[in-house]
Parts: C-alpha cells; structure tokens; sequence
C-alpha cells in the first residue's frame, strides 16, 4: 500500500510540475505581448517616436493582433484602442489558459484574474520605465534610448515636477512617482479584489 500511495505522489507531483511549466510558458509569452501592446497603446498616446529597431521590434510582434482589431475599434481621440483591448484580451486568454489547466471556470474569478493581470503589466511597465531613465540619468544620460524613455515618462513626472521642487538639484519625482503607482497599485488590487 505505501508504494502506490508513494506511486500516486510522485504522478501528482508530476502532474503539478508540468502544469507549473505550462503556467510558465504561458505567462511569460502573454506578458511579453501584452506588454508590447501597451507600449505600442503609450508610444501612441503620448506620440512619441521610438528608435527604429524598436519601432520594428514592437510592431513586428503585435501586427498580427493589432491590425484586425483596428477594423472593430479604430483610433478615436489620437489613441489606439486596439493595441489596449488587444493587451486585455492576451491578460483574459492568459488567464483562462492558467484556470483551465487547473480546471476552475469562474466568471467573476476570470474577470478578476485577467483585470488584476492587465494592471499589473501596466504598473511594472510604468515602473520599469522610469527605473531605466533613473539608469540613464546616472550612467550615461545621452544614450540613443534615453530621450525615447524620458518623452514616455514626461506624462507621468510632468505634474510631479511642478509640485516637488528640485533638492540639491536632484529630482525626486521619480522617486514619487515609484511611491505613487505603488500605492495606486495596491489600491486597484484592493477594488478588483472587493468586487470579486
């Protein structure tokens, strides 16, 4: 009797570990597209020109989602919708890809996952942006990227900079900045999870 409970352990182990690869892979390539997405969405939205290998880069890898969108939901108000719908959907297939591996449909659990997924890409994705131009102003400030980084970030340090005056003239708005999607961050958790 041990042996096939030991059996049946080592199976469901297994079985635990494939699916955790799975979940790996999925993940990995849903926040890669989506994450293109949304950067394709705030290249546009704050009109920026990015360095051609990128430009080709992203609109290479999101092309294919994108411009079938476009027909249903054209660019309203210089935005493109598609490319932010087209990053939730990756964020909803993700997520019923995961749950349904583990074999647990949930409307509200689906609704949840996929929107707490989708800002999540979107905070680290604002967070990440400003950890690079904080390297590029330390370590080498006229980089090819960095004016790129910095005109993607502007929206965002814009309004900090008028209120948080500079300190021995170093500018701490992306230090806020870091503070303030933290805690927006966690407030959004805190709705979705509530409405859940």
């Amino acid at each position: 009797m041990p042996v096939r409970l030991n059996r049946c352990f080592i199976w469901k182990g297994k079985h635990v570990v494939l699916q955790n690869i799975f979940t790996l892979i999925i993940e990995t390539i849903a926040s890669v597209l989506g994450g293109v997405l949304l950067l394709r969405f705030w290249i546009q939205a704050v009109r920026v020109r990015p360095p051609q290998q990128l430009a080709q880069f992203i609109f290479t890898l999101s092309d294919w989602a994108v411009r079938p969108m476009r027909r249903l939901l054209p660019g309203v108000g210089g935005y493109d919708w598609a490319s932010l719908i087209g990053a939730v959907v990756v964020a909803v297939i993700c997520i019923l890809l995961e749950l349904g591996v583990r074999s647990a449909l949930s409307a509200s659990l689906i609704f949840s996952l996929s929107a707490l997924l989708f800002f999540q890409w979107v905070f680290y994705g604002l967070i990440a942006l400003l950890i690079i131009e904080a390297i590029f102003s330390w370590v080498n400030p006229n980089a090819p990227l960095a004016p790129f980084v910095r005109a993607l970030n502007e929206p965002l340090l814009r309004p900090l900079r008028r209120i948080i005056p500079l300190i021995g003239n170093i500018d701490l708005s992306p230090l806020a900045a870091l503070i303030l999607l933290r805690v927006v961050h966690q407030l959004v958790i805190y709705l979705i999870m509530s409405v859940a």
